[in-house]
């Protein structure tokens, strides 16, 4: 059953935490210069999240965060005249960099002007989902790319953070014409925050975290919602269109159309209008059955927990270089409640994990050995060290955190602190 394999891929599994050297690069030593900012858009002044920010012309970039925030570190070598900052329904805007820039305010201005000559296909929406299908081959990678990527899990009880892992990755992929078994992932350097509270001690791990990223990448892993068995069990509706990258875009909502043993998924394609390269992918769990909805969320529970869910949802992007379409951002996010047999209060989670290409690499790429590889069965946070060192990341691409998260890390460290010296 497909819905099993992917409830394998993204599946939760809640486990009790009792309690609570990696190799470096040179390019930790390399010069670079940082350029860092807000994104907004120019008729509401609201603040812009999951922004494109990258080095025209090269593999370089980044994305806002949630508060529409970035951070871009730019080596001297690559010698980059500008910075490009692209969003879905927005015109790219260029500026020049010679040095380090910061607090500059970024206004993106809505591209509606743009879609007027463009008309939406007669075709039923679902032979267009069909004929972008046909057409990966040709609009992805046909040689192997070794991408260097940031990843980023949090965990929040309620409104508090209770853990946070993050780490720079090595993504190897193959072509798109071969499987993604294939794929694999390697943690470069990492670290993380748990809280050493009692009440905490039901969290949340993610299986495979990075790992499991990059399965999600649902245009080479069609068993997630590309395969063409599948689509009869959706509705296919046309929307209209908008940009990406100042180029038009179809974009096709799906909704479920039959009762399955299993939860289906609801959410909107976003498909280039000239090359029908699948730019976006927007997609939710269908929450309408919620013991369908936790067989797909949740792998496995302690004894006597009661597990409700409220929400799943995924957000893959790609990007386009040279007329070739990349794996470029994913993310996703879970929401559900845990409560214990005897206990007054249950507790509201939130689970979120992200991975953002920050350079790529075409020539001479190898894979690197299996056994340097992150599996499926390992848990992210058993994987990676500390999180104390303010300079950790040198001169590496990451996500900016987000002011509620900074906040969350600093009094995670004092609380780490504070439990290190009671014990002793």
């Amino acid at each position: 059953m497909k819905t099993t394999i992917f409830s394998q891929i993204v599946g939760i599994a809640l486990m009790l935490l009792l309690g609570s050297g990696l190799q470096l690069s040179a390019q930790d030593n390399e010069s670079f210069f940082t350029v860092s900012g807000v994104v907004k858009d120019s008729h509401n002044k609201k603040k812009l999240n999951y922004v494109n920010v990258s080095v025209p012309g090269s593999n370089v970039g980044t994305v806002t965060n949630a508060d529409g925030e970035f951070t871009l570190k730019i080596k001297h070598s690559l010698n980059a005249k500008e910075v490009e900052v692209s969003h879905l329904g927005y015109l790219n805007y260029r500026f020049p960099v010679s040095g380090n820039v910061d607090g500059m305010v970024i206004m993106l201005v809505p591209s509606a002007k743009l879609l007027k000559e463009i008309t939406v296909r007669p075709d039923h929406p679902r032979q267009l989902v069909e004929e972008a299908i046909d057409r990966i081959s040709d609009n992805y990678s046909k040689t192997p790319n070794l991408f260097s990527a940031f990843y980023r899990e949090t965990v929040q009880k309620g409104k508090r953070y209770i853990q946070v892992a993050e780490a720079v990755i090595n993504v190897y992929k193959t072509p798109y014409n071969q499987s993604i078994d294939r794929d694999r992932v390697r943690i470069f350097k990492g670290r993380k925050l748990l809280s050493p509270q009692k009440s905490d001690t039901l969290a949340v791990k993610l299986m495979g975290g990075p790992y499991f990223a990059v399965l999600l990448d649902v245009v080479k892993n069609p068993e997630v919602l590309l395969d063409k068995e599948m689509l009869s069990m959706y509705e296919f509706t046309m929307d209209d269109p908008v940009t990406i990258d100042n180029r038009p875009q179809y974009v096709i909502s799906f909704k479920p159309a039959v009762i399955m043993p299993y939860a289906l998924y609801y959410g909107r394609y976003y498909i280039d209008r000239e090359t029908l390269a699948f730019t976006q992918i927007a997609f939710n769990l269908d929450m309408s059955d919620l013991s369908k909805a936790t067989e797909v969320m949740l792998v496995r529970k302690p004894l006597g927990l009661h597990f409700k869910p409220y929400e799943f949802s995924f957000l893959v992007t790609y990007k386009q270089h040279n007329g070739v379409s990349y794996l470029n951002y994913i993310r996703s996010e879970a929401s559900f409640k845990c409560d214990w047999k005897r206990r007054l209060f249950s507790s509201k989670y939130n689970v979120v994990s992200e991975m953002v290409m920050t350079d790529r690499e075409d020539q001479g790429v190898k894979p690197f050995p299996y056994k340097e590889a992150f599996t499926k069965n390992e848990a992210f946070t058993d994987k990676v060290g500390a999180f104390f060192d303010p300079d950790f990341w040198g001169a590496y691409n990451i996500i900016a955190p987000t002011e509620s998260l900074d906040a969350a890390v600093t009094k995670l460290k004092k609380a780490a602190l504070t439990n290190s010296e009671t014990k002793k």
